[in-house]
């Protein structure tokens, strides 16, 4: 694959990161620098023309919205609450699986009037209460959800749920599934119409590494 113009891909470290590698590489893109012990934030690759920018995952969309980068990975949970403004999301890459879910002691009723939310996930949990006419008082956190309910922060808790294992530990069980949620290839608007050339054979690429 050749690129007739500067691509700029936007990654964030961890496992996100580790499942993309291989979708990159199978469309023909490896980085040049082992991003494992590298400490730098923008990796060459083995096209000349071709780089990834390293960064937190919520900041994802953000740099690809304002055209910092062209294209990027986030999860579908990062894309909900931030919007997903001046965004295409051409592309499931069927990665980093887990499940949105309302989580709580058990027996904890969800139908009851002005609820209290715990979660990261503000703009989200307000719109799935308010699909289902419920108004509900969201608390920001940004880590130990779990703790929120047994300590009396909150009714409930919005988080991912992969296994479960944390909430089981904790004595919380999942209450209701809100989404399911995936990593998603987003491209920046303007890059899509000015760098189509180089852009759509690329998520042709990926296209067919993920499986169509």
């Amino acid at each position: 694959m050749t690129f007739d113009a500067p691509i700029t891909i936007a990654l964030s470290k961890g496992r996100i990161f580790k499942d993309s590698l291989p979708l990159l590489a199978q469309a023909g893109i490896e980085p040049a620098d082992d991003p494992e012990t590298s400490r730098k934030l923008i990796l060459g690759t083995n096209h000349p023309r071709v780089k990834l920018v390293l960064i937190r995952a919520t900041d994802v969309p953000t740099y690809v919205q304002w055209g910092a980068a062209d294209l990027g990975v986030s999860g579908k949970d990062v894309l909900m609450e931030h919007g997903g403004e001046g965004l295409y999301e051409p592309l499931d890459l069927r990665i980093a699986r887990c499940r949105m879910m309302v989580a709580g002691l058990p027996g904890a009723d969800l139908t009851r009037p002005r609820l209290r939310i715990a979660t990261k996930y503000l703009n989200t949990a307000r719109l799935f209460f308010a699909g289902r006419g419920q108004q509900v008082d969201v608390i920001k956190l940004y880590g130990s959800m779990e703790l929120a309910p047994l300590v009396g922060l909150s009714d409930l808790i919005v988080d991912l749920v992969e296994s479960g294992n944390t909430l089981k530990a904790n004595g919380l069980v999942p209450l209701e599934q809100m989404y399911d949620i995936s990593s998603r290839l987003v491209v920046n608007k303007a890059s899509w119409k000015m760098k189509y050339g180089a852009i759509m054979p690329l998520v042709e690429a990926l296209r067919e590494a993920v499986g169509g």
